[in-house]
């Protein structure tokens, strides 16, 4: 028997993710704690998170008037202060990255934002993070835009771990998982190990229900109606089924006899927006061997509460069900490529935003 929901959800090949980090959660213990009640086995953080963490408290006040106070720029000191919870929360979940041999127990850091666009200063910024935080289980997330593929291909190719983020298109997906093959290659070339190389790719989720289903009430037909809330999950598990081919082809077998491991879907912005679907929906529906779910702490608290013990993996036939949801979706008047183009474009500018924002609490503090 499980010892308690997230573990009935582990137990079914889902790694449970926090989608929060914070001082108070490292200096209280309840990071600690997660990782031993609730299945908890690695964390993602972003400019929002951040922004939250040090607008919303006192935790930081001394650590950020000691550095403004000997003259470090405000952007140096919000990532000092970032650096400092991701290497406490690295040390907090190493026991679990040692005991899965590197295959979970994971931490992850942002390159900022306002980089998406630029290759070079994306795979710079990406480097100085893994010199700062100095620890074998961090993934650095950099954005899956057409200026971040090339970039994972470089930093996987250097021995950086990696978590891709803002996934929305399945097209994107491909550009992706041929970035990390490719950027595997790269480092068997030169010789490099293989096995100590690690990455995720971050789907969001239900952002492309709020996006699609607004499109759907306007056209308001009985078909599109019809499609209201499930097109999130159609379109994360038709990913999956693009992980299942992927990773079973010759290409990638030839690395893992190499000790490649495959990079895994994370299903991120799991929260239910609507309030009208089940608050565990983009849980229950996603569950798959070799995936990532990094939720907030109140999903995950729901899921503890009243989430299945014993959750049923979604299969081949639900897969064909997905891609027959997509295709439903042009049939019905949802222009597909535009709904995926808009929420590549909004989910940079809201991280944007947000690493703004956590500048200007840093600068008022």
């Amino acid at each position: 028997m499980p010892k308690s929901n997230l573990h009935g959800l582990a137990a079914a090949g889902v790694s449970v993710w926090s989608d929060q980090i914070s001082k108070q959660m490292l200096d209280n213990g309840e990071l600690a704690r997660r990782v031993e009640e609730d299945a908890v086995t690695g964390v993602t953080s972003n400019p929002t998170i951040f922004a939250t963490a040090i607008g919303d408290s006192d935790d930081y006040t001394a650590a950020l008037h000691e550095l403004r106070s000997g003259g470090v720029a405000t952007a140096e000191v919000a990532k000092s202060l970032m650096a400092n919870d991701i290497v406490s929360a690295c040390d907090v979940l190493m026991p679990v990255h040692r005991s899965t041999v590197g295959r979970d127990g994971f931490v992850s850091v942002e390159v900022s934002p306002t980089l998406a666009a630029d290759t070079e200063a994306t795979v710079a910024e990406a480097r100085d993070w893994v010199k700062q935080i100095n620890r074998a289980n961090l993934l650095v997330k950099v954005p899956a835009t057409a200026e971040g593929t090339p970039a994972i291909r470089r930093l996987i190719g250097e021995g950086i771990s990696v978590n891709v983020t803002l996934i929305f298109s399945l097209n994107r997906y491909l550009d992706v998982m041929e970035s990390y093959m490719a950027g595997l290659e790269d480092l068997q070339e030169v010789g490099g190990d293989l096995s100590t190389v690690t990455s995720v790719a971050s789907f969001f989720v239900s952002r492309f229900d709020s996006e699609v289903d607004r499109r759907l009430d306007e056209i308001g037909s009985a078909d599109a109606l019809d499609l209201r809330g499930k097109t999130a999950v159609a379109n994360a598990r038709a990913a999956y089924g693009l992980f299942l081919e992927t990773f079973s082809t010759p290409r990638f077998e030839d690395l893992t006899g190499h000790g490649a491991r495959p990079q895994k879907p994370l299903w991120a912005s799991t929260s239910t927006k609507n309030p009208a679907y089940s608050d565990l929906l983009y849980v229950e529906a996603l569950v798959a061997q070799d995936t990532v779910n990094t939720m907030p702490l109140a999903t995950m608290d729901a899921y503890q509460d009243h989430g299945d013990t014993h959750p049923t993996r979604f299969d081949a036939v639900d897969i064909v069900r997905a891609n027959d949801q997509l295709e439903q979706l042009e049939t019905v008047g949802v222009d597909y490529d535009d709904v995926v183009e808009t929420l590549e474009r909004e989910g940079v500018e809201k991280f944007t935003a947000s690493w703004h924002e956590l500048l200007e609490r840093v600068e008022s503090a």
